[in-house]
């Protein structure tokens, strides 16, 4: 699966968290105007373990602008980041992966998706979700099963199963 890129400084024409390159033998960032951001501290946001990093070059950079509004750029890195970025050159040593997931992941969701009228879900609670998405792939995975070996060829495929 693709790394996501949320960040709007691209759109903004500011430099990405894609132009800082990551030295993990430091654990530091090389900024785009080649000045070393070293993490200051580690926060919890939204479940996840986060390191921040920054320089303090920033306030007289002279590609600030470029770079961001604020006094500081900061760099959030999740703890296990280092995973999606070795997901991330695979996917591009190996462009056809996603055209492969997307045949073969990607149609069954989007079918269930459908099935349930494009809305969320009818449950609350992790476990009654998960509960009603096995049901859902369960309905999929038995409309698909009737749909190459046909009603008899399941009843006799469960009538084996079951001896």
């Amino acid at each position: 699966m693709p790394k996501t890129l949320t960040s709007n400084s691209l759109a903004d024409g500011r430099f990405d968290k894609q132009d800082f390159i990551y030295i993990a033998s430091d654990d530091e960032y090389r900024c785009p105007a080649g000045q070393r951001a070293i993490k200051r501290f580690t926060t919890i946001e939204a479940g996840m373990m986060l390191d921040v990093y920054w320089t303090s070059a920033c306030p007289h950079c002279p590609i600030k602008a470029r770079c961001t509004p604020s006094p500081y750029r900061r760099i959030r890195r999740w703890k296990h980041e280092a995973v999606l970025e070795a997901m991330q050159q695979r996917l591009d040593r190996q462009p056809e992966m996603m055209r492969v997931r997307r045949q073969t992941v990607e149609h069954p969701f989007g079918t269930i998706k459908y099935w349930m009228g494009w809305t969320h879900f009818l449950t609350k609670t992790l476990a009654r979700v998960r509960t009603e998405m096995s049901l859902h792939v369960l309905a999929y995975n038995l409309k698909r099963v009737m749909r190459i070996l046909g009603i008899g060829g399941l009843m006799r495929a469960m009538s084996a199963w079951a001896a």
